[in-house]
Parts: C-alpha cells; structure tokens; sequence
C-alpha cells in the first residue's frame, strides 16, 4: 500500500512540472510558411534586451515573450522584414540589433577590436626592440653557474634515459 502512495505521489508530480515546462511554450499559427520563414528569421536576428547576448528565439525573459508577440502580430498585419526592424529599432535602439549599422554612434563598435588589435601589435613590437639588445653577458657570475648546472644536469646519462621514458 505504501509503494502505491509513494508512486502515484510521483506521477503527480512529474505530471505537475511536466505542465509548468509546457507553459512556457509558444504555439503561433501562422497563414502561410513564408510568414513562419520571416518569423522565425527576425526573432533569430534581433536580440533581447534583458538577456546576455542572447536572441529572441533563445531567451525566455518576459521582454523576449513579449517582443516575440510583437514581431508575430506586426507580421500577420502584413509588416515587411524591415519594417519591423525599424520599429524595433525606433523603440529599442540599435543594441537590439545582433549586427548593427555603421554610423557614428557604433563607431568605435565596429572599429574598436582593429585600433586594440593594431595597438598589441605595436606594443609587443617595441617591447621587442627593447629587449633585443639585451645582452647575455650581463648576467651575473651566479645566474652564470646556475645556467651551467642546469645544462650539465641535463646531459647526464640518468636525465637522458629519464627523458626517453
């Protein structure tokens, strides 16, 4: 009698957080595929807001609920690709865009990781130069026999037999 209770408590359960999964699916019926084809592009496109670097498709925020609602009901008005991109943009700024315009404003955005790449070339380039005059026979007499030791530890029999191994 007891295992009969314990498992109907656990098919309850389940079923309990089985419903709450499904609650926040999705169902759009669309009138044609090509409606369900733009849909499924723009919300892939366009990113949420509230999420870190996530689209509308990926995220389950109410913001991303709420703008997926958006782009379905401008499509079933008959809203093209970019007009709705343009009310996205209008309303939210081009942060909502996964690969915004070039203009002023996203500037440095498109520039920004050249000038850093340009400026680590540069930088590991004179840290070079400097270097490379530097001369080995500045070495003082200890770092000298510590090299030496060094060198002679490794031409050992024992340390070249253990490096075979």
């Amino acid at each position: 009698m007891m295992k009969a209770v314990t498992v109907i408590g656990f098919v309850v359960l389940v079923l309990s957080q089985s419903q709450m999964l499904m609650a926040g699916v999705e169902v759009n019926e669309f009138s044609s595929q090509t409606q369900e084809q733009q849909y499924n592009k723009l919300i892939n496109e366009l990113r949420c807001l509230v999420c870190q670097n996530q689209n509308l498709a990926d995220s389950n925020s109410e913001l991303a609920q709420d703008l997926r609602k958006e782009v379905f009901s401008m499509i079933q008005k008959g809203d093209t690709d970019s007009d709705i991109v343009d009310f996205m943009v209008a309303r939210y700024g081009d942060f909502v865009l996964y690969r915004p315009p070039f203009k002023p404003v996203t500037f440095l955005l498109w520039v920004g990781p050249f000038i850093i790449l340009f400026l680590a070339v540069l930088f590991v380039v004179i840290f070079i130069r400097r270097n490379k005059n530097t001369d080995l026979t500045e070495l003082s007499n200890e770092e000298v026999k510590k090299a030496d030791d060094l060198l002679e530890s490794l031409q050992t029999p024992d340390a070249i037999k253990g490096n075979k191994q």
